[in-house]
């Protein structure tokens, strides 16, 4: 099972999403996830990228990806298996975020969401994984919201 996430960038990231997060990572490694798609832009994503990497370690066989947006960006590679890049080289750059979002979104079979608004690359990200009829585990529906 490959699983992705998608998450707001510039929000602070509290100690509830965290653990909400690591009881979610848990969980689909115990459903037999072992692919974990990260983008590494903003703060939800470092932190879906930390909560992977930790779980690595009484998980070994989990596998931490991080997709690339841009070939030429300079980008730290620590909290990472390998890295990738989807075929969007004639994506014009400013729409290579979304149109990496959109290929995780494809090639995933759960996506992980913590969107709180319905504007921005997130709730974007969000949607179209709606209308792929993807599996979403989502922050604001665990939290009532």
């Amino acid at each position: 099972m490959t699983v992705t996430f998608c998450g707001h960038g510039s929000d602070a990231i509290g100690y509830d999403v965290v653990h909400w997060l690591e009881m979610t990572v848990e969980g689909l490694i115990d459903q037999g996830a072992t692919k974990f798609y990260l983008g590494g832009y903003g703060s939800f994503d470092r932190t879906a990228a930390s909560v992977v990497w930790d779980a690595k370690k009484s998980h070994p066989n989990i596998v931490s990806v991080l997709v690339l947006p841009y070939l030429d960006a300079k980008t730290d590679v620590d909290s990472y298996d390998y890295t990738t890049y989807p075929p969007i080289e004639k994506v014009p750059k400013r729409y290579a975020i979304s149109a990496r979002n959109r290929w995780m979104v494809s090639e995933a079979d759960v996506v992980v969401a913590y969107v709180l608004y319905s504007w921005g690359g997130a709730a974007k990200t969000l949607d179209y994984a709606l209308t792929k009829k993807k599996k979403i585990i989502s922050y604001a529906e665990c939290q009532g919201g």
